[in-house]
């Protein structure tokens, strides 16, 4: 494992990056029986709590759900393969021949653990604090760029606090046909709104899912009456 590559890859000290513990971290389960699920799990709770403090600090303002909301945008999958990709963790993920051979190492599911492994490896070697500022930093461009908390709120929330604000009472959602077999059927789903006489429909691969398309399309039509009013 290339001394120069991992000290390119998160700026870290050699003592940890030359570590066994750090390249179990970065040691996908098709390479090794020590491999990297494990540390996963630490890490995930190591980042969990490292963004709770960030953002309680950050954002005295925001309320519980504002700050719930912004921590889930920041440690989902997504957001942990933006990391692995701007620094190039592809190109030292330790993958078995089959899974490299198919395209494993650009996997954003597999780039995301390990992303996570390395935060525990980090936390492991070092301490919380020393992890929390790793973290920290390898998150400096996500946290310069956090969308607006009302943004992250999905549809059926931002609809009802809508129809609160014209003082309407929450929509109905009615399922309107189920179909497929158990596991894997689509949900098509209504969603009305009697005192405005409206309605859309949406599908979906769970009721939740169609309610929530439903929601959304019922919101785009509501703020395009209002903007041309």
């Amino acid at each position: 494992m290339s001394k120069t590559a991992f000290n390119q890859l998160f700026s870290l000290p050699d003592e940890i990056t030359q570590s066994d513990v750090f390249r179990e971290a970065m040691t996908h389960r098709s390479a090794a029986k020590k491999n990297n699920e494990r540390l996963e799990f630490l890490g995930d709770a190591v980042l969990g709590l490292t963004m709770s403090r960030l953002l309680f600090e950050r954002f005295p303002e925001c309320n519980e759900g504002d700050l719930s909301r912004l921590r889930a945008h920041l440690v989902c999958k997504r957001a942990l393969t933006e990391i692995a990709k701007d620094h190039d963790l592809s190109q030292v993920i330790l993958l078995g021949a089959g899974e490299r051979k198919t395209g494993g190492h650009k996997r954003d599911s597999i780039l995301a653990d390990a992303v996570e492994a390395a935060i525990a490896a980090v936390y492991l070697l070092k301490d919380f604090d020393y992890a929390f500022e790793f973290v920290s930093r390898i998150y400096t461009q996500q946290l310069e760029n956090l969308p607006a908390t009302q943004s992250l709120k999905d549809p059926k929330t931002r609809l009802q606090e809508y129809l609160q604000g014209l003082q309407i009472a929450v929509p109905d959602y009615e399922t309107l046909s189920e179909r497929g077999e158990a596991n894997d059927k689509t949900f098509h789903i209504e969603c009305t709104i009697p005192k405005l006489s409206l309605r859309t429909e949406s599908e979906g691969k769970s009721k939740k899912k169609a309610e929530q398309s439903a929601a959304a399309l019922m919101l785009e039509q509501l703020l395009s009456e209002a903007s041309n009013k």
